[in-house]
């Protein structure tokens, strides 16, 4: 016998913005939190020319119009550049 549940698709994250500065990922995960928004973190690999890594945040497709309000106060805010990406996560989890 085979749960019900396991015929349902459940990757519907969004990578929401790209973020460089170490202080400015705190500020959105900080606001993340306070607002109960569920996200993670991936990181990217560094380049042979930039030792530095970049994160990408991911949120639930259901709260990105919210998640991307907050990211966009606290950049405006704080004067923080971040790439808003918007897209569809790439993660394949089976």
């Amino acid at each position: 016998m085979q749960p019900v549940y396991t015929s349902l698709k459940v990757n519907n994250e969004i990578e929401l913005c790209e973020v460089a500065d170490d202080e400015c990922k705190k500020l959105i995960e900080k606001a993340l939190l306070e607002n109960r928004i569920s996200y993670y973190i991936r990181w990217t690999k560094a380049s042979f020319f930039s030792k530095k890594q970049n994160c990408i945040i991911c949120v639930n497709d259901n709260s990105k119009e919210v998640a991307e309000d907050l990211v966009r106060s606290i950049c405006d805010e704080a004067g923080f550049r971040v790439k808003f990406l918007l897209r569809q996560s790439t993660n394949s989890y089976f």
